[in-house]
């Protein structure tokens, strides 16, 4: 063992009776060396019962970068999206011999450039973006309307079709069905990466369904500014009669509003909420919301980062999780 504790190369040798170099050209599979099967079985036994692992600098410098995979969590973006989105980036890096690590908040970029530096990672990813990918132009323009748009001023095909537009329909649709043709969005008081992109696919939604302009209401913290703003919109646009949250916790926000102004939901004003976290389910009501299963999402950033194929893999649209609120 050496002065670490950690088991060398120089260990796995001296187990096996063969040199040092014999154990490198075997546990690297070195193509260029002739080595014979009793050999590279005496070494890769000896490296298991010693419980050899790769030196992950050693090999970083050898492969030019490591086998370690960043993904950086913006603020905001928390649910089942995010955690379905790890959990198959995570198992599928796992499946080819690399290891996720994953970076929430914001960073400053001085901080952030002297970790990958020490690192080399693999690849460097951000989560949504492969939600999003090929249509980072699909954002709101002053009129509101969703861009990445065609001659015809509508979005093409390929963005109403992708998983993002299509959840973000969802919503809409839900209550679009359940009667509801004055609807508003519910935003949170700053903006995430994808706010935007959002409420543009919310508005073409409601316009392909024939519905009334979507308002645009912010809910902000804390709860006493919350109600006062939604006191404050519902006085203008007294004809809402449903809110499309652009998540749980800015739908769960605007219920503890609409209570504390002495409306009921969904009598009143109804609400949905966006990517189902738990609390939603343990809230009075309990809230509706639309799950988002992204794993397949996340397999997909790992394989496009790996260099993979990802034939056979393709994204699963959100599901409505009906509850009480509507």
């Amino acid at each position: 063992m050496g002065r670490s504790g950690r088991v060398t190369l120089s260990d796995v040798a001296k187990a096996s009776g063969v040199s040092r170099a014999t154990v490198s050209f075997v546990l690297n599979d070195d193509p260029r060396q002739t080595i014979s099967a009793a050999t590279r079985e005496r070494v890769t036994e000896a490296a298991r019962e010693l419980g050899y692992v790769p030196h992950g600098i050693a090999r970083a410098l050898r492969e030019g970068s490591s086998r370690i995979v960043v993904l950086n969590v913006d603020r905001g973006i928390e649910g089942n999206f995010s955690r379905s989105y790890v959990r198959g980036l995570d198992e599928e890096l796992a499946e080819h011999d690399h290891v996720l690590l994953v970076r929430h908040g914001h960073a400053a970029p001085e901080a952030t450039q002297k970790i990958l530096d020490a690192i080399v990672p693999r690849a460097v990813l951000r989560l949504g973006e492969a939600y999003m990918s090929g249509h980072e132009s699909d954002e709101t323009d002053e009129q509101g309307d969703a861009g990445g748009q065609g001659d015809a001023g509508e979005p093409d095909e390929q963005v109403r079709e992708s998983g993002f537009a299509a959840n973000a329909a969802l919503q809409i649709g839900f209550l679009a069905d359940r009667g509801h043709t004055r609807i508003a969005m519910a935003l949170p008081d700053h903006e995430f990466p994808l706010t935007k992109a959002r409420l543009g696919f919310a508005r073409e939604a409601a316009r392909r369904r024939g519905l009334a302009p979507l308002e645009r209401l912010v809910v902000p913290r804390p709860r006493e500014a919350g109600a006062a703003a939604v006191e404050a919109f519902l006085a203008a646009h007294a004809e809402v009669t449903a809110l499309a949250a652009f998540d749980d916790d800015i739908a769960l926000r605007s219920l503890t509003a609409l209570r504390d102004l002495g409306l009921r939901v969904p009598e009143d004003v109804a609400v949905i909420g966006f990517d189902d976290t738990e609390y939603g389910s343990l809230s009075t009501p309990a809230l509706t919301t639309v799950r988002i299963d992204a794993e397949i999402l996340g397999r997909i950033a790992a394989r496009d980062a790996l260099g993979i194929d990802t034939e056979g893999l393709a994204p699963v649209r959100g599901q409505i999780v009906d509850r009480a609120s509507v």
